[in-house]
């Protein structure tokens, strides 16, 4: 198994020492020339916007997309969900738009509207939350399920091999959520 970390901006390394503590072979994706074969790829939280750019900026986007479509399994965390989202509620723009999904962008607010909590996450149990400048669900689609909410909000998605988190499961100690990651490319794997 390996898995690609999308390292243009954002918290690609915290992603990368949680696969290292789960003994998970990784790489990451920098430009269209650091681009091989996986069997996973993770879009870390950062600033979607400038994902998005650099996304193109590097020729990543059209073969990730169609990686995504194709049925890659993907973990996307915060801006990588946004990243993920059909529609964007509180902008025009939209990036790989694969899954069902709507969200709004910075939901939380800004940097000081920050926070941690303990949540219920399906299939996984009760588990730490950290929201930096998050977004969440609004309204999920077609066949995305609702894996987990905070306080009325849907911060928890999955949809086929996509998986996305409004929180950011790489700034705790909790491996969880990347272990269930892990199961889904096992799956796909069979």
């Amino acid at each position: 198994m390996l898995i690609g970390i999308l390292a243009l901006q954002g918290a690609f390394l915290e992603h990368a020492k949680m696969l290292d503590r789960l003994g998970v072979p990784h790489y990451e994706i920098r430009n269209l020339g650091t681009l091989r074969p996986m069997d996973g790829l993770i879009l870390p939280g950062g600033e979607s916007t400038t994902m998005g750019k650099l996304l193109r900026d590097e020729g990543l986007f059209e073969p990730l997309r169609d990686l995504i479509k194709n049925g890659l399994p993907v973990f996307a965390t915060c801006a990588g969900l946004i990243l993920l989202a059909k529609k964007i509620d509180n902008d025009a723009r939209s990036y790989f738009a694969t899954m069902n999904v709507d969200v709004v962008r910075n939901a939380y607010g800004r940097q000081l509207g920050s926070f941690r909590t303990e949540a219920p996450m399906d299939g996984i149990g009760t588990i730490p939350m950290v929201f930096i400048r998050a977004p969440y669900v609004a309204r999920t689609n077609g066949t995305s399920r609702v894996l987990a909410t905070v306080d009325g909000h849907i911060v928890a998605v999955r949809e086929g091999n996509q998986l996305g988190t409004a929180f950011h499961p790489e700034l705790s100690e909790n491996l969880s959520v990347h272990r269930y990651f892990i199961e889904i490319i096992k799956h796909n794997l069979q």
